[in-house]
């Protein structure tokens, strides 16, 4: 019979998708067919699944773990931030509607029956479902209408593991105190806890470990040390990209926007060891010594030109330009380095157009279906072909159309400017190709690797899952599944 365990967290951030994505892995290392499930995620960093919709991120890596396609059954309720108040409402998949974080509350208790319906097909279509909540139990004032934690384990008699960050600090109160402040119902779900994220000598936690098993009665599962190797594994959180530090080689200056969207792309940019990635935050200056600056996606076009205007960004592109650099925009990044974007229905915002950085001559309207398409694809300046996404809303036209930046299914896709050194294109995934990425990197002489960035991927995998085995006891998790 199917059973299904899921892993919540103190809070967020705590290393619930990794933990899941290595506890997928060693399950199928068992010969069990499992399957990843998040019944509600909030992320800007989606991918495109095989049956034509989107999913966290973090959902498709745990697929991939489990050497499955990602699929929206594994992520039912997406939420996409477009401003502070507001996000875009993903249900199975489909954009369902936009909601303010007040509507969202009322909202949420009718898309259970989305959730439990996804979830029940995964059930019966695998040994194991390996569940991650969103955020955090303690949360108790959320409970009401929960679908993302404790809401949904009990609608779905799921029972529960507790994960704790030691490296916030505060680690025995975050444990000790999310029971305190739990239901006696939902605290009984809970079947024990794990530690995450730990530096050094994990037997100097000893006391505090069994304090904690003392003062809950839970019983522990094991202390996890710090995966070191998790920065080779795509991020959920713009803040988690990591990228090792280079003095040398091809500088690539990555702006890291407000609602950045799908920054995932950059992953196999950071693990070439010829490349040098700077992921520019807030407050800071585009290097002068910067070979590349990437656009990356947003999910708020126009917000985002007013968020890169407020850092001085716009001034120091066109100076980088002048001074002979190169730029290449990615879907809103594309979007953003025409002369205007206009959103007269307010897709993405209030209604309105707003100026471009003006490097390329074309101009987006908003509009339309979503475009949610995977493709192959044939970069045209090196004829080197590579598989890749477009989950974007909007069409961009103009003259620098003529000369794309590829060919997909014998249409035109992207533009580039007349002197070859500014690039759009709505295409995302494209340098996880091995081959087009190592073609591309050369084209402007920087010094290339035999990198396998997908074999790396999943020897990461195997890595987390052997450091998983290590460090926990992973039989009694999975024993834990009913």
């Amino acid at each position: 019979m199917s059973r299904a365990l899921m892993i919540q967290g103190t809070g967020s951030n705590v290393g619930k998708s990794m933990l899941v994505a290595g506890l997928c892995r060693a399950a199928v290392r068992r010969g069990l067919s499992v399957a990843p499930f998040k019944p509600q995620n909030m992320s800007n960093n989606a991918a495109v699944t095989v049956d034509g919709g989107e999913i966290g991120r973090a959902q498709a890596l745990q697929a991939r773990a489990c050497g499955l396609d990602p699929h929206t059954d594994m992520n039912p309720v997406l939420l996409k931030p477009e401003t502070d108040v507001g996000a875009q409402v993903v249900v199975q998949g489909r954009r369902h509607t936009t909601a303010r974080a007040r509507d969202y509350a009322r909202l949420k208790p009718t898309l259970m029956g989305a959730v439990l319906e996804s979830f029940g097909r995964l059930k019966a279509a695998h040994d194991l479902v390996i569940v991650e909540g969103a955020g955090s139990p303690a949360e108790v004032n959320l409970r009401p209408g929960d679908i993302a934690n404790m809401g949904f384990a009990e609608a779905a008699d799921v029972p529960v593991i507790l994960c704790g960050d030691i490296d916030r600090g505060g680690v025995i109160a975050q444990i000790v105190g999310t029971q305190a402040v739990m239901d006696r119902g939902d605290a009984a779900r809970v079947k024990g806890f794990l530690i995450n994220k730990f530096r050094g000598d994990p037997s100097l936690f000893d006391d505090g470990y069994a304090m904690i098993e003392q003062r809950t009665g839970w019983p522990g599962f094991g202390v996890a040390p710090w995966f070191v190797e998790a920065w080779k594994l795509p991020a959920e959180d713009a803040l988690d990209i990591g990228a090792p530090v280079r003095a040398g080689g091809f500088h690539i200056v990555c702006l890291r926007l407000s609602r950045i969207a799908n920054f995932d792309d950059i992953d196999p940019l950071a693990q070439e060891p010829g490349v040098r990635l700077t992921m520019l935050g807030p407050g800071q200056a585009v290097p002068a010594d910067a070979d590349l600056v990437i656009l990356p996606g947003s999910k708020s076009t126009r917000g985002d030109l007013d968020y890169l205007r407020a850092q001085g960004w716009d001034i120091d592109i066109l100076a980088h330009h002048r001074r002979g650099g190169h730029v290449l925009g990615i879907c809103g990044g594309y979007q953003m380095l025409g002369r205007v974007v206009a959103d007269p229905d307010g897709i993405e915002g209030a209604p309105g157009e707003t100026p471009g950085l003006g490097l390329l001559d074309v101009e987006t309207r908003m509009g339309g279906d979503k475009h949610l398409t995977q493709v192959r694809a044939q970069h045209v300046a090196s004829g080197e072909a590579f598989s890749g996404y477009e989950i974007h809303i909007g069409q961009t036209e103009g003259p620098d159309r003529a000369r794309p930046f590829a060919q997909v299914d014998g249409r035109a896709e992207g533009a580039m400017s007349g002197d070859g050194r500014v690039a759009g294109s709505y295409l995302h995934g494209m340098f996880a190709e091995d081959g087009f990425r190592r073609a591309w990197l050369g084209g402007f002489g920087a010094k290339v690797s035999d990198t396998g960035y997908d074999a790396a991927v999943e020897a990461t995998l195997d890595a987390l899952a052997d450091h998983l085995e290590t460090h926990l006891d992973v039989a009694g998790l999975l024993g834990v599944a009913r």
